[in-house]
């Protein structure tokens, strides 16, 4: 059997387990450590979101989610293999007001971070001498307490940052979001191409409908430019003399906007229908 990691609690943790089911996995009931899916030929392991990377890396087991800041930050032997859209933050250097605009502005100050990892290599990278000071959570408060000059953590809206009196320095270290990792430079396990293909299913599912419509034969050029789909729409002849029944993926988020536009051409019957799961 295939196995995977999954995040057992944490911001990960909720959207991971979604994702999972809408690929046909096994729910987790309650707390459960391990969840066996014979049907899907899987074993999900529920493990610490900061652990999975080192889990993966080591060989213990085949595949991961995780973030990729944890994934980074972890300096295991294991790489991202698929963004999956999740999860998404950015990871910032902040302080109070006046500490600085830049990463040159860092030198010689006190950073304290959850993530000395990503900090250390991302100092060194831009040359920047700094002391990196590593704290379990709640960095916030280590400027207020004098631990530090600086932290560097997770940004999501920056309405916890804002309520402590900081605000951010300089560009964003990272850019993260949950990701499927796998052990650096490993051959795929068995099963692991599967799992891939469903996730990857589960992916374009939400970012597409299906749309379908009537359309006179003579707009059909017009129609087919706003709704080209993924490779071509599927057109077929309607009863009624001069029309044509059109099919097409479409970007969910541009759903309205084609709707009007297919309106004023002519096209008629405009119906939208999610996407449960799907191959391409």
């Amino acid at each position: 059997m295939l196995r995977i990691a999954v995040p057992n609690k944490g911001s990960l943790s909720e959207a991971a387990g979604a994702m999972l089911h809408e690929a046909g996995y096994r729910r987790r009931s309650d707390r459960e450590l391990l969840v066996v899916d014979p049907d899907a030929g899987v074993e999900l392991f529920f493990l610490r979101p900061r652990d999975i990377a080192v889990y993966v890396g080591s060989g213990r087991l085949d595949i991961g989610i995780t973030g990729r800041d944890l994934l980074l930050d972890s300096r295991a032997e294991a790489e991202e293999i698929l963004a999956l859209g999740f999860g998404r933050a950015s990871f910032r250097f902040a302080g109070r007001p006046g500490s600085g605009s830049t990463l040159e502005d860092l030198k010689g100050k006190r950073i304290a971070t959850s993530f000395p990892g990503i900090v250390q290599a991302h100092l060194d990278r831009a040359g920047v001498p700094a002391e990196v000071v590593k704290l379990d959570g709640a960095v916030e408060i280590a400027i207020q307490l004098g631990v530090a000059d600086v932290i560097a953590d997770v940004v999501e809206t920056g309405s916890t940052l804002r309520q402590a009196g900081l605000e951010l320095i300089g560009p964003p270290i990272l850019e993260s979001e949950a990701v499927v990792v796998q052990r650096r430079d490993a051959e795929p396990a068995p099963g692991a191409e599967q799992f891939l293909r469903r996730m990857q299913g589960v992916l374009v599912a939400r970012k597409y409908v299906l749309m379908d419509y009537d359309i006179r034969a003579e707009r059909l050029r017009e129609a087919v430019g706003l709704t080209p789909g993924l490779e071509s729409p599927t057109v077929s002849p309607l009863h009624s003399e001069g029309w044509v029944a059109v099919r097409a993926m479409v970007p969910r988020e541009q759903t309205q906007r084609i709707m009007d536009d297919l309106w004023a051409i002519g096209a008629r019957a405009i119906l939208v229908t999610d996407i449960r799961a799907c191959r391409l």
